[in-house]
């Protein structure tokens, strides 16, 4: 590291989420230093009637760390963030999602990491879920929101980068005016990386650098985790394009996993419920061949 202190910006998009980003803020605004850094914190509300910023101003009158509050009204995930990108200022430009918390040691953890590997150009880190209290059983065994996680050092493809919990030096975005492309309803974040990775930017894993997703209890129904099942399948047909082998293997996979529903709903909730999900998936993918889209929201989010 230079011995100048480098100034991270930590973005934050949102929406409609005001306690959870309170939280989020909370916890960000806590963050130990070492006197090996600063930061700051932009949160990009991507709701034009603006219910984070009360949020807001109230975590910025109890912390000392600079908050820049910035409203994108178009809601499309991807104007947030490159709303964010705008009015980040830092050396580093790190991502956390309003629904997600973080340790102490957060920011410290990835700034180090990238000084060790200084030939990357970012360092991604895990997000774990964290269930409230009372959570059913059957949610928790289906691993609905476990997400994968790699070595320390392992240098990662496009599809297994994420926005979530992720730092990158300022020069990714350099002389890209709008970094994510708004045409990307869902999944901008890999088409991100997918573009920067083809322009040479190489990105790191840190298991040691974990960001916790809150999953509250709207989250746990049956309702909602086939809603989402078939927001991703939708988003990932039209991001993908017209892709034959995709095509087949939803063809195949939606009569396979309705046969096998009777079989899981004998082995408990949690089997029972991970076959619905992905044969949801799969029929959201046939909803975007056929033009349909079940799901008219922009977000899946509660």
């Amino acid at each position: 590291m230079s011995k100048e202190q480098p100034h991270i910006s930590v973005c934050i998009c949102t929406f409609k989420r005001p306690e959870l980003l309170r939280r989020s803020l909370e916890k960000i605004c806590s963050q130990r230093t070492d006197n090996l850094f600063t930061y700051s914190v932009v949160v990009s509300d991507n709701d034009k009637d603006e219910s984070g910023r009360a949020a807001v101003a109230e975590i910025a009158s109890r912390f000392p760390i600079a908050i820049k509050y910035c409203v994108e009204p178009r809601q499309n995930i991807a104007l947030a963030r490159n709303r964010a990108v705008e009015n980040a200022t830092g050396d580093f430009i790190a991502f956390i999602d309003d629904d997600e918390f973080s340790t102490a040691e957060w920011l410290l953890t990835l700034l180090k990491t990238i000084g060790e590997y200084h030939d990357s150009s970012g360092v991604l880190a895990p997000v774990n879920p964290h269930f409230d209290e009372g959570t059913p059983g059957w949610v928790i065994q289906g691993r609905f929101y476990e997400r994968p996680s790699h070595p320390t050092g392992m240098i990662l493809s496009w599809n297994k980068c994420r926005t979530g919990n992720v730092l990158l030096k300022r020069k990714v975005f350099d002389g890209d005016r709008q970094p994510f492309k708004p045409e990307c309803l869902s999944g901008e974040d890999q088409d991100f990386f997918r573009r920067k990775i083809e322009e040479g930017h190489k990105f790191i894993w840190c298991h040691e650098a974990p960001a916790y997703e809150v999953i509250p209890a709207v989250r746990w129904t049956r309702r909602f985790l086939i809603r989402r099942a078939l927001f991703r399948g939708v988003f990932a047909q039209r991001n993908h394009g017209l892709q034959p082998w995709r095509l087949l293997q939803a063809i195949i996979s939606v009569p396979a996993y309705a046969l096998a529903l009777p079989v899981a709903f004998f082995l408990g909730q949690a089997r029972f419920m991970g076959c619905m999900f992905k044969l949801s998936y799969h029929l959201g993918r046939l909803f975007a061949v056929l033009g349909m889209n079940p799901i008219q929201q922009a977000y899946v989010t509660e």
